[in-house]
């Protein structure tokens, strides 16, 4: 299930007390996914860890009441049980928590108590968990605990929503250039347990936050996203100096150069996206006429992920013009 559709089925399931189990590659944003569906239907999270968790941490506080031996709720415990507004309970990484800890949960999830306190039935459980084949010390979710769940679904990465995504996230135009000219390196290697990282939505976003903190070499992108996907992005990076100036470019876009190399291509396609409005969208557009068709179409899909608006312009629809296969795409 790609993360659009995940968002949209979780938002009408939370709506709907039906509880999700998701299950996906680690870094791939399942947690994300879940604090968005919060957001949007404006619910309450409770964020549970279980894998540091022991089995009587889900009985409560033990102590004596009016001369009787009970277990109190406290912490997540008694918001579970006195909550009343609407909220998510999310249990991340559900299957890399021990049996026994897996077991105390059954009675959070389906028997809605914390021994002898009923949970407020404004609570609503979701769970995530990665897969065997992660080697994310998952070894299995006991049956009866799956079975508390309405369905599980896996979360599956698409390309054109992560651009998405990262266009409207801060992420810098460089990765999304790299992602563009090179989509199976969102995501790949086989999982290990060696000390070292493989390419993920995650760990580009930490390629990302170096570039933008100045620490990026070759050494880093390589600890990163590996030996393979960092040093094909530094040498990405060479490319990107070699690009025209921007400023002037949007100025004078009949003049301005036009890269001939795929990867600079891409690299001055991204950059404008990240740089597009209504005031400067008829210019880039203008640039775009110059640009291979590939690029150019690419050009305005991109550009309208990032900013919307700038399908109200000049630009944009004569952009539809020259790409009628858009346009009957989007119709049908």
């Amino acid at each position: 299930m790609s993360p659009k559709k995940l968002v949209r089925m979780l938002t009408k399931a939370v709506q709907n007390e039906i509880q999700i189990l998701i299950k996906g590659a680690p870094g791939i944003g399942k947690t994300d996914i879940v604090l968005l569906v919060a957001k949007i239907t404006k619910m309450d999270v409770i964020l549970m860890h279980p894998v540091v968790s022991d089995p009587t941490d889900f009985k409560g506080l033990p102590a004596i009441v009016n001369g009787k031996a009970c277990f109190l709720p406290y912490g997540q415990l008694r918001k579970l049980v006195e909550t009343n507004k609407k909220t998510i309970c999310f249990i991340d990484d559900a299957g890399q928590a021990p049996a026994t800890v897996q077991a105390a949960l059954m009675q959070l999830v389906f028997g809605k108590t914390v021994n002898e306190h009923d949970i407020s039935n404004k609570i609503v459980f979701l769970a995530a968990t990665n897969r065997r084949e992660d080697r994310a010390h998952v070894t299995a979710i006991l049956e009866p605990l799956k079975s508390r769940f309405h369905s599980i679904v896996e979360l599956i990465i698409d390309k054109g929503e992560w651009i998405e995504w990262a266009l409207q996230n801060d992420i810098v135009a460089e990765v999304i250039a790299f992602i563009n000219m090179n989509p199976d390196m969102l995501l790949t290697g086989k999982a290990t347990s060696e000390i070292i990282n493989h390419p993920s939505p995650r760990m580009w976003k930490h390629v990302s936050d170096m570039i933008k903190a100045e620490i990026l070499d070759l050494e880093t992108a390589i600890g990163a996203v590996g030996e393979i996907a960092g040093a094909a992005f530094v040498g990405f990076l060479k490319v990107w100096t070699t690009l025209p100036d921007l400023d002037d470019l949007i100025a004078n876009p009949k003049r301005a150069a036009v890269p001939t190399e795929p990867s600079a291509l891409y690299a001055i396609v991204s950059a404008l996206c990240k740089r597009i409005d209504k005031k400067n969208a008829e210019n880039i557009f203008e640039y775009g006429k110059r640009l291979p068709n590939e690029f150019d179409t690419l050009l305005g899909l991109d550009a309208e992920r990032k900013n919307p608006k700038i399908k109200e312009t000049k630009g944009y629809c004569d952009w539809i013009i020259r790409h009628p296969e858009i346009s009957s795409g989007m119709a049908a």
